[in-house]
């Protein structure tokens, strides 16, 4: 019972905590539809489409994801001189968030997603982005704008998708606020960028890029102790979360304490996002002071919702509470 207080006291302070999520914005389109038949033209299926939808994506889906979960959050990040940066602007306002944080990249397309989906399966995914580095004056108002923010924030989660917004300076500005107040920096990564993230709080590698970032497999428990042990010493921080799937997670904390957290997905219908709800949990519940522990048991079941729903997805505060079992505890 006294777990369960806890946990719920946890996600109810939720509420208090300002997170700024800094990353890639991305447009995730789905065209949804079914397949009977194969096409007389090449070996590839006809879909033949039902309906279309646009969501939020990469760290724009953290920003949603951080609000589901009743936190309160702000995205940096860039778009491009377009349509579809329009629309990106357009939806973010027509949902309540600040857009100060956006910049336009001139020379930049914004990234878009583009996935067909068949009878629940993904038949095909279209991207269209740029993985340059961002121009001087996108960096510029980037950087004026951490300057000016970071420190009325909690915590920071860095949602790098390789796209060419997040490198060394960055993480500098944002680690200057680290040491000065305390912030959480969270960062979900991408291999191309270890380097730049030495010294942040946590890093949550799926197993995948926690292989790429170690230069070996992770096939067994000696291996995984090892990758965490090196990924903790090579980047100097707190915790290295290693998300694993259908076993789990692995935390690893610099005073040399490892736990294993089994998964809780019960049916996967989609792990799109997967990795966005995991962090902005584990983020939210860093930011109100939760243990390590208790930060991965929440992410865990987090991430166990929005594995069974179809899309981009997000874990409301009321269906993570019921997965916890604590819908019944009175607050």
């Amino acid at each position: 019972m006294e777990n369960t207080k806890r946990l719920l006291k946890i996600i109810r302070n939720f509420r208090k905590a300002r997170v700024l999520v800094i990353g890639d914005i991305i447009l995730d389109e789905f065209v949804w539809g079914k397949v009977s038949r194969i096409s007389p033209e090449a070996p590839v299926p006809v879909v033949e489409v039902t309906k279309e939808s646009i969501m939020f994506g990469g760290a724009a889906n953290v920003l949603q994801n951080i609000r589901a979960l009743g936190g309160e959050a702000v995205l940096v990040g860039v778009i491009g001189n377009d349509y579809n940066g329009e629309r990106m602007l357009e939806m973010l306002k027509e949902d309540g968030y600040r857009t100060d944080g956006i910049i336009v990249d001139e020379p930049r397309p914004t990234s878009i997603k583009t996935r067909v989906v068949a009878q629940h399966q993904q038949v095909v995914r279209f991207d269209r982005e740029s993985k340059e580095e961002l121009s001087r004056k996108a960096y510029s108002g980037m950087v004026a704008f951490l300057d000016t923010e970071l420190h009325r924030f909690d915590a920071v989660i860095v949602s790098d998708y390789g796209k060419g917004l997040i490198n060394r300076g960055i993480i500098s500005h944002i680690l200057g606020s680290k040491d000065r107040n305390g912030t959480v920096v969270a960062v979900d990564p991408k291999i191309r960028n270890f380097r730049s993230y030495r010294g942040v709080t946590v890093i949550t590698p799926n197993q995948k890029e926690a292989e790429e970032a170690c230069g070996f497999k992770i096939d067994s428990a000696k291996a995984l102790a090892k990758a965490g042990t090196y990924l903790l010493k090579a980047y100097h921080t707190d915790a290295i979360l290693i998300t694993r799937g259908e076993y789990g997670m692995s935390l690893f904390q610099s005073d040399g304490t490892v736990q294993h957290i089994p998964t809780i997905a019960k049916e996967v219908y989609d792990v799109t996002g997967a990795g966005d709800t995991v962090i902005s949990a584990l983020t939210l519940a860093l930011a109100v002071k939760a243990t390590w522990m208790d930060a991965c048991v929440i992410s865990n079941h987090a991430a166990g919702i929005v594995v069974g729903k179809l899309g981009t997805a997000t874990a409301s505060a009321d269906e993570l509470e019921s997965s916890l079992g604590l819908g019944s505890i009175s607050s």
